[in-house]
């Protein structure tokens, strides 16, 4: 009954941080307060009532349109919300199992907390930058570096809290398995860039223009300090093939159009959103993909 009850006050609050992530999705790409003014029709300037504000009511009541203008509500705003409290539900869900556990050591609960909040923020990081490069093709620093340091910082207090749980390893002082783990992380977030900025270099020499941007390579950095090296490196190969995919549907929908193949190869697509796509995807089963992948190639 506790999973349960915990779990849909997690989707709850999720709907509540989802409908935040709309007002700073349509307020920074303008550069405006995310404070104030109160929530508005950004057609007509109509200040919502408390009840047009619900996450996700009020737009299924107001049938996706403005109540004095009826200009449509696009879908992101409803999308976001859903998107955000779905996937806070998977680390509710685990927390609050793990909780259960009458003889829980206290140090391992706390770490139980930790993670759950940590993935919680970094979902909720994830889909505000996947939804920005795709409406706008930008991927703040404010975001990326904040959350890669936020996310190197985690990693390093669980990996403490680990070494001072009844089951670590006696091998190794608790100052060593923090150390270790801070600098493994931050290898991991050099090597992750790396790989955008020499793909990004490469390009460059061989077309004189610029291919992938170097906010794909912080995306990268902070993918890597969430999920590790393997994890963001199987979100970068996700996210080439699905960016392949899509570039090939835009050609193929194009073939007919009166458009010369230099005006295709100019044709931007938001390689961060197909990185935060992998991203998701390798946040849930990085582990098992990885080690199938290994086992068809026979390591």
């Amino acid at each position: 009954m506790i999973p349960f009850l915990g779990t849909t006050f997690a989707a709850l609050l999720g709907l509540a941080f989802g409908s935040f992530l709309n007002v700073c999705l349509t307020r920074w790409p303008q550069d405006e307060c995310i404070v104030s003014p109160r929530s508005h029709c950004r057609n007509c300037y109509h200040v919502l009532a408390w009840w047009e504000n619900l996450p996700l009511i009020s737009w299924l009541a107001l049938r996706g349109r403005c109540r004095k203008c009826r200009t449509a509500i696009g879908w992101r705003y409803p999308g976001v919300e859903l998107l955000v409290a779905v996937l806070w539900c998977v680390p509710a869900w685990k927390l609050f199992n793990l909780l259960g556990e009458m003889d829980l050591p206290l140090i391992q609960a706390y770490d139980d907390i930790l993670i759950a909040i940590g993935w919680m923020l970094f979902y909720w990081l994830i889909v505000g930058l996947a939804f920005l490069d795709a409406e706008h093709l930008w991927l703040p620093d404010h975001l990326t570096l904040s959350g890669a340091v936020v996310g190197c910082l985690a990693a390093t207090l669980h990996a403490g809290l680990v070494a001072d749980s009844p089951m670590r390893n006696l091998d190794q002082t608790a100052s060593h398995v923090v150390t270790s783990a801070f600098l493994s992380n931050v290898a991991g977030m050099a090597i992750a860039s790396g790989l955008i900025l020499l793909i990004s270099g490469i390009y460059w020499l061989m077309r004189r223009r610029e291919g992938i941007g170097r906010g794909d390579a912080k995306l990268m950095a902070f993918l890597a300090a969430w999920l590790g090296l393997p994890g963001a490196l199987l979100a970068f190969a996700l996210g080439v093939v699905l960016g392949a995919l899509v570039a090939l549907v835009l050609l193929l929908a194009r073939k007919n159009q009166r458009s010369d193949s230099e005006d295709w190869s100019l044709t931007r697509l938001p390689l961060g959103t197909f990185l935060c796509i992998g991203g998701l995807v390798s946040s849930f089963w990085s582990e098992q993909m990885i080690s199938g992948y290994l086992r068809w190639a026979g390591f």
